[in-house]
């Protein structure tokens, strides 16, 4: 594995150039599509300050922008503290395999502390076996399966 040099910033509101495309490139992973307005509202929501989430964002040695990651928090009924839900993880084609995932998830996992969080989890498609091998080494499978109900 070659490792990446990178540093890790939180997502700022003049991160949005950089971090489009990374986004985009997330939503076409999963083959999904959202629409601009949605994007953009998120992106505010993830840097304005004013709603339990956040984000980070990898940028490599020159600077360029190669991954994303954004949490959100929200209370539980089996906690006194925040549950920190690591939303979307997302690093450059040309980027991959060299530590920036994992710099990454470390960020979210030291966000999370800092709030006093007692938990990170995420969820991933069973059949992105690539970023499993990564998240076996960083968390514990938890077994569980999700249900949803689309409105």
């Amino acid at each position: 594995m070659r490792h990446v040099s990178v540093r890790i910033l939180p997502l700022a509101p003049s991160d949005f150039d950089p971090w489009y495309p990374l986004w985009q490139g997330y939503l076409t992973f999963y083959e999904t599509r959202i629409n601009d307005e949605v994007s953009r509202v998120t992106f505010a929501r993830l840097t304005g300050g004013g709603e339990p989430m956040g984000g980070f964002i990898a940028r490599d040695g020159g600077g360029e922008a190669v991954g994303i990651t954004h949490w959100l928090l929200h209370r539980s009924c089996w906690s006194l503290g925040n549950y920190c839900y690591l939303q979307d993880l997302f690093v450059a084609p040309t980027a991959r395999k060299g530590g920036v995932g994992r710099a990454l998830i470390e960020a979210v996992y030291a966000k999370a502390q800092a709030l006093g969080c007692p938990r990170v989890y995420w969820h991933t498609h069973e059949t992105n076996h690539t970023a499993q091998r990564l998240y076996d080494q960083v968390a514990e499978l938890s077994g569980f399966i999700q249900y949803r109900k689309q409105f």
